[in-house]
């Protein structure tokens, strides 16, 4: 992993699974990680554990959907280490459910964080790339947004809008400033089913996972080879997913 060794990166969704342990594998790989979330007692300690390890790694309370928390995020990332050279856009919640429930609060929550987080973080981070002359989004997306099934159909369509925003940034950053990476994960073995309200479907989505989602670890891999590429290798999409998934 030369190729991150002395990269500063922002990590948001930081305190567990997918943002945990790319953290972690970033920071044994030399780069400085800066972790963001709104569990801050989670993120000090698995910021205590990279430092114990002989890593770097700081800490800023966020919560994605307010654009003041991702700001400071950037912030912190270029006061600390003077410049920041990648953004991993991972934040995210699970209000799923069938659309007749009318979760409109679900719905709205699911939108200002994996949206609207998302949004935060190019406002946040964009100038600051154009300033230095280079920088990389790393965003996770999602496989509910290549295969449309039932109770998942406003988490795929915030994913999709995701996956639409970063090609419209790709497009559009073809001067070889900025590069930009989406991550589509299948079922991964996270704490992501806590947020679903809908108890039936939160014990059909923590059966799968047990059965067989991807250690957080996986996907973090995936991450990683897209961050250590040569700055003139773009990586744009990475599809990731369980052998057995459907």
């Amino acid at each position: 992993m030369s190729g991150i060794t002395g990269k500063v990166v922002a990590i948001t969704g930081a305190s567990s699974g997918i943002g945990e342990a790319t953290a972690r594998l970033l920071a044994d790989g030399g780069a400085k990680v800066v972790l963001g979330a709104r569990r801050t007692e989670r993120l000090d300690a698995i910021a205590r554990e990279i430092r114990d390890r002989g890593g770097t790694a700081i800490t800023c309370r966020t919560d994605v959907a307010r654009r003041a928390d991702v700001e400071r995020l950037v912030g912190m990332a270029t006061d600390e280490f003077d410049h920041l050279d990648v953004l991993v856009s991972n934040a995210g919640i699970s209000k799923i459910g069938p659309i007749s429930h009318l979760d409109v609060d679900g719905w709205s929550a699911m939108i200002d964080v994996k949206l609207r987080g998302v949004l935060h973080g190019i406002a946040a981070a964009l100038p600051v790339f154009r300033r230095q002359g280079r920088g990389h989004f790393v965003t996770t997306v999602s496989t509910a947004g290549l295969k449309i099934v039932p109770t998942m159909a406003v988490y795929a369509a915030t994913k999709n809008a995701v996956r639409t925003l970063m090609e419209g940034l790709r497009q559009e950053s073809t001067d070889g400033v900025v590069r930009t990476t989406s991550i589509s994960p299948g079922f991964v073995d996270t704490q992501l089913d806590s947020s679903i309200d809908d108890l039936a479907v939160r014990e059909e989505i923590r059966r799968t996972m047990n059965d067989f989602g991807l250690p957080p670890a996986a996907v973090a891999r995936a991450i990683v080879f897209a961050i250590e590429q040569p700055h003139d290798v773009e990586i744009g999409d990475i599809t990731i997913r369980p052998t057995v998934q459907g």
